[in-house]
Protein backbone atom coordinates (compact mmCIF):
# COMPACT_ATOMS: atom_id res chain seq x y z
CA UNK A 1 0.00 0.00 0.00
CA UNK A 2 1.44 3.37 -1.03
CA UNK A 3 1.48 6.76 0.69
CA UNK A 4 -0.14 9.42 -1.49
CA UNK A 5 -0.21 13.18 -0.76
CA UNK A 6 -2.24 15.56 -2.92
CA UNK A 7 -2.22 13.06 -5.77
CA UNK A 8 1.54 12.42 -5.59
CA UNK A 9 2.88 9.00 -4.57
CA UNK A 10 5.48 9.46 -1.82
CA UNK A 11 6.10 5.84 -0.78
CA UNK A 12 5.17 2.73 -2.70
CA UNK A 13 5.73 -0.73 -1.23
CA UNK A 14 8.07 0.79 1.37
CA UNK A 15 10.32 2.57 -1.14
CA UNK A 16 10.59 6.30 -1.81
CA UNK A 17 9.13 7.08 -5.23
CA UNK A 18 11.82 7.60 -7.90
CA UNK A 19 10.30 10.95 -8.87
CA UNK A 20 10.79 12.47 -5.40
CA UNK A 21 13.92 14.55 -4.80
CA UNK A 22 15.96 12.75 -2.13
CA UNK A 23 18.83 15.18 -1.63
CA UNK A 24 22.41 14.30 -0.85
CA UNK A 25 25.12 15.26 1.63
CA UNK A 26 28.43 15.99 -0.08
CA UNK A 27 31.70 16.10 1.83
CA UNK A 28 33.62 19.32 1.11
CA UNK A 29 36.44 19.91 3.57
CA UNK A 30 37.94 18.67 6.84
CA UNK A 31 40.05 20.83 9.15
CA UNK A 32 42.03 19.12 11.91
CA UNK A 33 43.04 21.17 14.92
CA UNK A 34 46.58 21.05 16.27
CA UNK A 35 47.07 23.81 18.85
CA UNK A 36 45.03 25.99 16.48
CA UNK A 37 43.99 29.54 17.40
CA UNK A 38 41.46 29.64 14.53
CA UNK A 39 39.90 27.26 12.03
CA UNK A 40 38.40 28.98 8.98
CA UNK A 41 36.35 27.87 5.99
CA UNK A 42 36.63 30.49 3.22
CA UNK A 43 34.79 30.02 -0.06
CA UNK A 44 37.24 29.40 -2.90
CA UNK A 45 40.24 28.80 -0.63
CA UNK A 46 41.82 25.36 -0.20
CA UNK A 47 38.94 23.55 -1.84
CA UNK A 48 36.23 25.12 0.31
CA UNK A 49 32.78 25.62 -1.23
CA UNK A 50 30.53 28.02 0.68
CA UNK A 51 28.37 29.67 -1.94
CA UNK A 52 25.17 29.06 -3.94
CA UNK A 53 26.19 25.52 -4.86
CA UNK A 54 24.18 24.25 -1.88
CA UNK A 55 21.22 25.74 -0.02
CA UNK A 56 22.30 24.22 3.29
CA UNK A 57 25.72 23.61 4.80
CA UNK A 58 26.50 21.29 7.72
CA UNK A 59 29.53 21.53 9.99
CA UNK A 60 30.30 18.58 12.27
CA UNK A 61 32.58 18.78 15.30
CA UNK A 62 34.38 15.70 16.59
CA UNK A 63 36.42 15.38 19.79
CA UNK A 64 37.10 19.11 20.14
CA UNK A 65 39.69 19.43 22.92
CA UNK A 66 40.78 22.89 24.13
CA UNK A 67 44.01 23.93 25.81
CA UNK A 68 42.20 26.06 28.42
CA UNK A 69 39.77 24.70 31.00
CA UNK A 70 36.18 26.04 30.91
CA UNK A 71 36.85 27.02 27.30
CA UNK A 72 34.30 28.72 25.06
CA UNK A 73 34.54 27.67 21.41
CA UNK A 74 32.99 30.40 19.25
CA UNK A 75 32.08 31.17 15.64
CA UNK A 76 31.33 34.13 13.35
CA UNK A 77 30.74 34.61 9.64
CA UNK A 78 32.14 36.94 7.02
CA UNK A 79 30.65 38.66 3.97
CA UNK A 80 34.03 39.79 2.59
CA UNK A 81 35.92 36.53 2.12
CA UNK A 82 37.28 36.33 5.65
CA UNK A 83 38.72 39.85 5.96
CA UNK A 84 36.26 40.64 8.76
CA UNK A 85 34.15 38.38 10.97
CA UNK A 86 31.62 40.79 12.47
CA UNK A 87 28.10 40.20 11.12
CA UNK A 88 25.23 41.09 13.49
CA UNK A 89 23.63 38.00 14.96
CA UNK A 90 20.45 37.44 16.98
CA UNK A 91 20.05 34.07 18.68
CA UNK A 92 18.55 32.07 21.50
CA UNK A 93 19.94 29.28 23.66
CA UNK A 94 18.77 26.61 26.06
CA UNK A 95 20.84 24.22 28.13
CA UNK A 96 20.20 20.72 29.47
CA UNK A 97 22.61 19.32 32.04
CA UNK A 98 23.16 16.35 34.33
CA UNK A 99 25.97 15.20 36.61
CA UNK A 100 27.72 11.86 36.79
CA UNK A 101 26.56 11.63 40.40
CA UNK A 102 22.93 12.09 39.39
CA UNK A 103 22.76 15.69 40.64
CA UNK A 104 22.57 19.07 38.89
CA UNK A 105 19.96 17.93 36.39
CA UNK A 106 17.99 20.64 34.64
CA UNK A 107 16.71 22.25 31.46
CA UNK A 108 16.46 26.03 31.07
CA UNK A 109 16.63 28.99 28.74
CA UNK A 110 20.16 30.37 29.03
CA UNK A 111 19.99 34.14 28.55
CA UNK A 112 23.72 34.62 29.13
CA UNK A 113 24.51 32.74 25.91
CA UNK A 114 22.12 34.38 23.47
CA UNK A 115 22.74 37.46 21.31
CA UNK A 116 20.70 40.53 20.30
CA UNK A 117 22.40 42.04 17.26
CA UNK A 118 25.85 41.25 18.63
CA UNK A 119 28.74 41.53 16.18
CA UNK A 120 31.33 39.61 18.18
CA UNK A 121 32.04 35.89 18.04
CA UNK A 122 29.10 33.75 19.15
CA UNK A 123 29.58 31.06 21.82
CA UNK A 124 29.06 27.52 20.61
CA UNK A 125 30.74 25.00 22.92
CA UNK A 126 30.74 26.73 26.31
CA UNK A 127 32.51 25.77 29.56
CA UNK A 128 34.31 22.91 27.80
CA UNK A 129 36.79 21.03 29.98
CA UNK A 130 40.40 20.35 29.03
CA UNK A 131 41.18 17.25 31.10
CA UNK A 132 42.72 14.39 29.12
CA UNK A 133 39.39 12.62 28.62
CA UNK A 134 37.25 15.73 28.10
CA UNK A 135 36.04 16.97 24.72
CA UNK A 136 33.02 18.27 22.86
CA UNK A 137 31.05 17.19 19.79
CA UNK A 138 28.18 18.66 17.82
CA UNK A 139 26.92 20.19 14.61
CA UNK A 140 25.98 23.50 13.02
CA UNK A 141 23.55 23.97 10.13
CA UNK A 142 23.87 27.17 8.07
CA UNK A 143 21.01 27.82 5.65
CA UNK A 144 21.28 29.46 2.23
CA UNK A 145 24.36 31.60 2.99
CA UNK A 146 24.62 32.94 -0.56
CA UNK A 147 21.18 34.59 -0.54
CA UNK A 148 21.18 38.32 -1.27
CA UNK A 149 17.50 38.61 -0.27
CA UNK A 150 17.14 36.96 3.14
CA UNK A 151 18.95 36.80 6.49
CA UNK A 152 21.02 33.68 7.18
CA UNK A 153 19.51 31.23 9.68
CA UNK A 154 21.48 28.68 11.68
CA UNK A 155 20.76 25.85 14.09
CA UNK A 156 23.49 24.44 16.33
CA UNK A 157 23.71 21.75 18.96
CA UNK A 158 26.61 20.34 20.93
CA UNK A 159 27.41 18.11 23.85
CA UNK A 160 30.38 18.73 26.15
CA UNK A 161 31.94 17.70 29.44
CA UNK A 162 31.75 20.67 31.77
CA UNK A 163 35.15 22.00 32.78
CA UNK A 164 34.01 22.68 36.34
CA UNK A 165 33.25 19.06 37.16
CA UNK A 166 31.95 15.70 36.01
CA UNK A 167 28.82 16.96 34.33
CA UNK A 168 27.23 16.72 30.88
CA UNK A 169 26.18 19.97 29.19
CA UNK A 170 23.94 19.90 26.10
CA UNK A 171 23.69 23.30 24.38
CA UNK A 172 21.03 24.12 21.79
CA UNK A 173 21.30 27.31 19.73
CA UNK A 174 19.26 28.87 16.94
CA UNK A 175 19.44 32.28 15.35
CA UNK A 176 20.21 34.33 12.28
CA UNK A 177 22.96 36.50 10.90
CA UNK A 178 21.18 39.74 10.08
CA UNK A 179 22.57 40.44 6.64
CA UNK A 180 21.23 40.23 3.10
CA UNK A 181 24.78 40.07 1.75
CA UNK A 182 26.13 36.66 0.80
CA UNK A 183 28.03 34.92 3.61
CA UNK A 184 31.19 33.40 2.14
CA UNK A 185 33.36 32.47 5.12
CA UNK A 186 33.03 31.17 8.67
CA UNK A 187 35.60 30.96 11.45
CA UNK A 188 35.76 28.93 14.67
CA UNK A 189 38.06 29.76 17.58
CA UNK A 190 38.38 29.50 21.36
CA UNK A 191 37.83 32.59 23.48
CA UNK A 192 41.22 31.86 25.04
CA UNK A 193 44.02 29.43 24.37
CA UNK A 194 43.87 27.08 21.41
CA UNK A 195 41.99 24.09 20.07
CA UNK A 196 44.55 21.38 20.72
CA UNK A 197 42.81 18.53 18.93
CA UNK A 198 39.66 17.52 17.08
CA UNK A 199 38.26 18.10 13.63
CA UNK A 200 35.56 20.11 11.90
CA UNK A 201 34.05 18.77 8.68
CA UNK A 202 32.03 20.74 6.14
CA UNK A 203 29.28 19.19 4.02
CA UNK A 204 26.94 20.62 1.41
CA UNK A 205 23.34 19.42 1.39
CA UNK A 206 21.35 19.47 -1.82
Amino acid sequence: MGLISDGTTIFDAGALDSGIAKGAMTFIKKLTASSSSTLSFVNGASGVVLDGTYKEYLFTFNNIHPSADDSNIQFQVSIDGGTNYNVAVTSTCFLAQHGEDGNNGGLAYYAARDEAQGTGFHDFMTDLGNANDECGAGFLHLFNPSSTTFVKHFIAKNNIIYGGGDRDFNYNYAGYFNTTSAVNAIQFKPASGTIDAGDICLYGIS
